[in-house]
């Protein structure tokens, strides 16, 4: 079959945008190894993982009665989680994430877009069902270039795009990746959705160097990525001390607002090597967040 009319010019096209992106998060998965036995989580499989002390509200038929004779302590002889879970992964596209301090570096969608697509890749050779944004969630290979399909052809929204978590299926996990500096209603918003479906996840804080260590000085304008905003001063290192702590106070924000919904929080930045935040990010899952 060929490929004619505006279909090729197209094709053509995303030939050539792909492959930066998916070559490099499918080299950046290979950094991160999947283990022997994949993503354990304690479940109703047959293979039995570890023991764990009992808690209330525990079926007794999950007694290790054996075990527990050799203590003071009741035991649950807990089995591996067996059966495939879905992820939701959303990336902020709003105009501020398309910031970077410095030419040389990826700007902050670059990074985060990069993170998300390794991370979608690691899950589905794990066995998951990965969907982003408005994609559905699926298992198998052919998911992978679905998503790098879906990561590059998302446009830019306002300054700060909400999370989207409409996919998002009762006791399924989420990855939401975003510089998070925006207003945080929207935000938790999403996080009160995803609590009543009784699911959880991970937000992950990408930022510029430049956002974390505000090196400005002097005479500087000061002009949001969107446009809408703008601000002179003289003096801008008399600035330097009230951004830090602000910017601490937003992360204190977020930390507690993951932990108060059963949540994780984590902040990357794009200065440092990006296998450290996949490393977590697979990790965060893995332990069932």
């Amino acid at each position: 079959m060929s490929l004619s009319g505006p279909l090729r010019p197209r094709a053509e096209a995303l030939g050539r945008a792909l492959p930066p992106l998916l070559a490099g998060a499918e080299q950046m998965a290979h950094t991160v190894m999947l283990g022997e036995h994949g993503r354990r989580r304690a479940g109703t499989g047959d293979e039995f993982w570890q023991y764990r002390p009992a808690q209330p509200g525990d079926p007794v038929r999950l007694m290790d009665w054996r075990r527990s004779a050799r203590s003071d302590t009741h035991y649950v002889r807990e089995r591996e989680w067996q059966a495939a879970q879905t992820v939701a992964i959303w990336v902020d596209n709003g105009a501020s994430m398309e910031f970077s301090g410095d030419a040389s570096r990826s700007s902050k969608s670059d990074r985060a877009r990069l993170l998300a697509l390794a991370l979608g890749i690691l899950l589905l050779r794990g066995g998951e069902r990965v969907g982003f944004g408005t994609l559905p969630p699926r298992p198998g290979r052919s998911q992978i270039l679905r998503l790098a399909m879906a990561m590059e052809d998302t446009a830019v929204a306002a300054e700060h795009g909400p999370p989207d978590l409409g996919h998002l299926p009762r006791h399924g996990r989420a990855v939401l990746v975003s510089d998070m500096l925006g207003p945080i209603e929207p935000l938790r918003a999403a996080l009160t959705r995803a609590s009543e479906l009784n699911a959880r996840g991970v937000l992950l804080q990408v930022l510029d160097p430049a956002e974390e260590v505000f090196p400005y000085d002097g005479r500087t304008i000061f002009t949001s990525m969107g446009g809408g905003t703008q601000m002179e001063t003289l003096r801008a290192g008399g600035l330097r001390e009230q951004y830090i702590t602000r910017l601490a106070e937003r992360r204190a924000e977020l930390a507690a607002l993951a932990r108060a919904s059963g949540w994780q929080f984590h902040s990357h930045s794009t200065g440092d090597m990006p296998q450290s935040a996949l490393l977590w990010l697979y990790r965060a899952l893995e332990r069932g967040v």
